[in-house]
């Protein structure tokens, strides 16, 4: 997104550009959390199946995999590769929490 520059607003009025910036922003943000709402739902199978199977909550294989395909994506797309990994890593944790309590029943 470029950077636009207008006139500063006068005082206690909103700004067009802000209010701009940030209606972007709010949208960015509920598709994030409709994606990961996506997501959940289908680890959240992926748990049933495992529990149902006796296979491990967890696939440290896997997930070295996908942190390193992620950490390349996130380069390419200059976001910060650090940050990508630590997101994914918390998502990770929580999948495999909720895929140990699918195993507990």
């Amino acid at each position: 997104m470029s950077q636009q520059t207008a006139p500063a607003p006068a005082a206690g009025e909103p700004d067009p550009v802000l209010a701009g910036y940030r209606a972007s922003i709010d949208n960015f943000d509920a598709a994030l959390i409709h994606i990961l709402a996506e997501r959940f739902r289908t680890t959240q199978a992926v748990g049933a199946y495992k529990a149902a199977r006796a296979l491990p909550p967890s696939d440290p294989g896997r997930e070295e995999r996908q942190i390193a395909r992620l950490r390349k994506l996130a380069g390419e797309a200059n976001l910060d590769p650090e940050f990508s990994e630590k997101f994914l890593r918390f998502i990770i944790e929580e999948v495999i929490r909720h895929h140990e309590k699918a195993q507990r029943g």
